[in-house]
């Protein structure tokens, strides 16, 4: 099976450009850096609700709780949510969810639907092509997200738990 391509950092700008100039591009952003910074596969984030990424207080965690149904591995994970990722997801929370109860899906549709996984793999695969990136996938933020942390030297078993 092909590997996902992982972006260059210019590559990377470049589908952000091409997000912020389409409709729905902070649900979109949202999308984008859950895979990038936190290295989500498109069903782990189609299967996000409100009310596992914020407090009672309407605040980003620190820290996202996949519970197993949730993941592919069937294996309840922790994701550590860091500053960047926090956030673009506040921003995305107080603007676009302002509306949504907590047990509401995290990315909805403009119908008010949520997002299925091939959904979110056919949004990925929209934006690259807009960008003019060719070979990167759904799951090129997880394999950026993997190498970016084997690059800044961290222990092969911190990656394996954050993975």
């Amino acid at each position: 099976m092909k590997q996902a391509r992982i972006l260059t950092k210019a590559e990377f700008k470049r589908v952000l450009a091409v997000v912020d100039s389409n409709k729905y591009s902070q649900r979109n952003r949202a999308v984008l850096y859950l895979s990038f910074y936190a290295g989500l596969r498109a069903c782990e984030i189609a299967a996000l609700r409100l009310h596992d990424v914020i407090d009672d207080e309407r605040q980003v965690k620190s820290q996202i709780v996949l519970e197993k149904h949730m993941t592919k591995g069937n294996e309840r994970q922790r994701v550590i949510v860091n500053s960047s990722l926090r956030k673009e997801l506040q921003r995305f929370v107080d603007s676009v969810c302002i509306n949504y109860g907590v047990n509401d899906a995290l990315i909805m549709s403009q119908k008010g639907g949520s997002f299925t996984p091939l959904t979110i793999v056919q949004l990925f695969a929209r934006l690259y092509k807009q960008a003019g990136i060719v070979g990167a996938s759904s799951h090129s933020g997880r394999r950026q997200f993997i190498t970016t942390l084997a690059e800044k030297q961290v222990n092969v078993r911190v990656i394996q738990a954050l993975a």
